[in-house]
C-alpha cells in the first residue's frame, strides 16, 4: 500500500502537519494553487513574552489571484529579525541550543521564491525529524492546475499510483468517499491525539509552530508524538 498526502506549504506549521507528513509515503507540496491572505503560508505563531504572536515572512505584491509558486519574497532584513525573535523568546528553553542551528539554517537559506523556500523548510525540518516521506512539488510534478478540488486530488493520486489518500481532519468534508472508491482509492482522515506540554505561558496554546514544540520537548519527544494520532474513516471509525 503506497499512502498520499497533498498540502500547501505553511511556514513552520503546527506538529499535526508533521504528523500527516510522517503517517504517508509520499507528500505534494501543493504550490500551483492561490495563496491564501492572512493564512499560514507565510506566517505562524509563537509564544513572544507569553502570548502568542506572529512571525512573518513579508512578500512582495502577493495577491489571492497568484499561485503560490509565483509569488517572491522581499528582499529586507527580515530573516535576521525573526531569527532575533526567536533567539530572546527561547533561550531559556530546555532544548534552544540543539534546535536553535537548524532553524537558523532553514531561516537563512538564499532564494527570493516563496514556494522554494517552504520547500526547502519542509524538507530541511522532516529530515531533522527522522521523516522518510518521499516529497513531490505539484508545479513541477503534476502541472494540473486546470483541474479543481477533488477531480485535482484523484488526478495526481492516480499519478502517483497510491491506494490510500489521507486529510487532515479540517478537510473532512471536502471529499466524496464514493468518488475515491470508484477509482480504487482508500480516503482516510488522521486525528492528532490530545497533545500539551511545558509552555512559557500561563495556560496551554495549541496549535502554535512546531518551533515552539522543539523548544520545550526537544527532537526525540516530538519525533515520538508523531505516530501518537488516529486514522478514520469518512464514516469516523477509527481504522488505527
Amino acid at each position: 500500500m503506497k499512502s498520499l498526502a497533498v498540502m500547501q506549504p505553511y511556514f513552520f506549521p503546527y506538529i499535526g502537519y508533521w504528523q500527516l507528513m510522517h503517517a504517508v509515503d509520499r507528500f505534494v507540496i501543493y504550490d500551483d494553487v492561490n495563496y491564501i491572505t492572512r493564512g499560514w503560508i507565510n506566517r505562524n505563531r509563537l509564544l513572544i513574552n507569553g502570548k502568542p504572536n506572529y512571525i512573518t515572512v513579508p512578500l512582495n505584491r502577493a495577491s489571492q489571484n497568484k499561485h503560490i509558486c509565483e509569488i517572491q519574497m522581499l528582499s529586507s532584513n527580515w530573516r535576521n529579525k525573526i531569527l532575533k525573535s526567536i533567539e530572546i523568546t527561547y533561550r531559556k528553553s530546555p532544548f534552544y541550543w540543539e534546535v536553535f542551528p537548524i532553524i537558523d539554517r532553514i531561516i537563512c537559506y538564499k532564494t527570493d521564491s516563496l514556494s522554494d523556500y517552504l520547500r526547502n523548510q519542509l524538507e530541511t525540518l522532516a529530515s531533522f525529524l527522522s521523516i522518510k516521506t518521499e516529497f513531490r512539488l505539484s508545479s513541477l510534478s503534476h502541472k494540473n492546475s486546470a483541474l479543481s478540488g477533488q477531480e485535482r486530488i484523484l488526478d495526481i493520486c492516480k499519478r502517483e499510483g497510491v491506494t490510500t489518500y489521507i486529510n487532515l481532519q479540517g478537510g473532512q468534508d471536502l471529499y466524496d468517499i464514493k468518488a475515491f472508491r470508484a477509482a480504487d482509492i482508500d480516503l482516510r482522515i488522521i486525528v492528532m491525539k490530545p497533545f500539551t506540554y511545558k509552555q512559557r505561558s500561563i495556560g496551554f496554546t495549541p496549535s502554535l509552530s512546531i518551533i515552539d514544540v522543539l523548544m520545550e520537548v526537544g527532537p526525540v519527544d516530538t519525533k515520538n508524538h508523531l505516530n501518537a494520532v488516529h486514522l478514520i474513516s469518512n464514516e469516523k471509525k477509527i481504522l488505527q
